[in-house]
């Protein structure tokens, strides 16, 4: 378990505690599984009722093997761009066709790198095309991004809340790269029941200045101190419990954290 004290203004004596805490014995997903009867059972496993304001964050894999986004790669044939692409980044021309597929714009192509923006409009590596702890039942197995992160977390949401009868968030994460930082970092794909982008502009500060410029990626915070206790290896805690999340509960969207292209400088 993980105890983060965020500063936010108040007194030391009501400065509030963000508890993180990954649920156990989780087992292996499945296509079509239910993953709200997986985080309500997780959730009794770690001696947990959700309550109104808690969060779950749920790892992009788990999400999309629920929702059957596996493909074997015997089933792939790559197009002259796609190997063409992989010749360049030294990478399986099967796995690029499927990065074309899922694809709007190939970015950047360098050895060992594919950088694109997929059609959800995310700008990460090889469109989120992972084969790690993925099952393969003796074939090669990829999985993809879910089709709608935002709407399979509002679907999650809502199953949660009619099981339980309570207001809860819902986060979906994944690992992503940053164009001016070394490593990896917990983002939100899907976002249900909390703001992803929180606009604190019109604020004063602690000496009465107005905020100009403040938007902050809470929906990313949340993804991020998640990550923290979900790891990237063999830990198995795809489904990790907030509770303390310091802002009201407030209609929000993954895509609300997409810088648009025209304002980007990378590109």
């Amino acid at each position: 378990m993980v105890v983060a004290r965020p500063y936010l203004h108040e007194a030391p004596a009501m400065t509030p505690a963000l508890v993180v805490t990954p649920l156990p014995g989780l087992p292996t997903v499945r296509s079509g599984d239910d993953l709200a009867g997986l985080a309500l059972a997780g959730l009794a496993r770690a001696g947990l009722t959700l309550a109104d304001g808690d969060l779950l964050v749920f790892a992009q894999k788990v999400v999309s093997k629920a929702e059957g986004r596996s493909v074997a790669l015997s089933t792939v044939e790559p197009s002259p761009r796609a190997r063409e692409l992989a010749a360049v980044a030294d990478k399986d021309p099967r796995v690029v066709e499927l990065v074309l597929r899922e694809s709007r714009e190939v970015l950047r192509c360098r050895p060992g790198v594919l950088v694109v923006e997929d059609r959800r409009g995310f700008v990460m590596a090889n469109a989120g095309i992972d084969a790690s702890n993925v099952e393969g039942d003796g074939n090669e197995q990829v999985l993809l991004l879910p089709e709608n992160p935002d709407a399979s977390a509002a679907a999650l949401q809502a199953a949660l809340q009619a099981r339980t009868g309570r207001s809860v968030g819902v986060v979906i994460n994944d690992s992503f790269g940053r164009a001016w930082r070394l490593g990896t970092v917990g983002t939100a794909l899907g976002v249900a029941g909390i703001p992803g982008l929180l606009d604190l502009r019109g604020r004063p500060d602690r000496n009465g200045r107005v905020l100009m410029t403040s938007e902050l990626g809470v929906a990313d915070e949340v993804a991020a101190a998640a990550s923290l206790m979900m790891g990237q290896g063999d830990e198995g805690r795809p489904i990790v419990h907030l509770r303390g999340f310091p802002y009201p509960a407030a209609p929000g969207t993954g895509a609300s954290l997409l810088r648009p292209k025209a304002k980007d400088l990378f590109r």
